[in-house]
């Protein structure tokens, strides 16, 4: 999907869930857009300052939990007390280096498929199935070294 359609399709996700594409929102979403690094909220804030001097981090923070709520946008779950965010809502998976921070997504097809153990069939409802792993990355492995 290119650029302007995902933008079409969040203008459309927001409008079918009620909610205002107000200027903000879509500036926040694009910056994620065009983010690979998965940024903090005060990283998005510092990259959106000069397009929008009067934003502050409190906008920005209920921005991302309401477009969290609407499935518009994700949180990725690190070990890091500041949470990380990104827009890619396909299924995909996170490999985080435990020194450097650095986020990476792939895709595991095989993770996909597996079926879940028997003994949790009867559980409920199960809504999303995520892995994280966690390491080193190559660079600072090296400088582990």
């Amino acid at each position: 999907m290119t650029l302007e359609e995902r933008i079409r399709a969040f203008e459309e996700a927001c409008r079918r869930d009620g909610l205002k594409v107000t200027h903000q929102r879509l500036e926040i979403f694009k910056e994620l857009l065009n983010s690979n690094d998965h940024p903090t909220v005060e990283k998005l804030y510092n990259r959106l300052l000069p397009k929008l001097p009067t934003i502050s981090l409190d906008t920005i923070y209920r921005t991302l939990t309401t477009l969290e709520q609407h499935g518009l946008v994700s949180r990725v779950q690190t070990v890091e007390s500041q949470a990380r965010f990104e827009s890619k809502m396909e299924e995909h998976l996170h490999l985080i280096c435990k020194k450097c921070g650095k986020i990476t997504d792939f895709d595991w097809q095989f993770f996909d498929k597996v079926a879940l153990p028997p003994e949790i069939e009867n559980w409920g409802q199960i809504e999303q199935k995520s892995i994280t792993l966690h390491g080193l990355c190559k660079q600072c492995a090296v400088e582990m070294r």
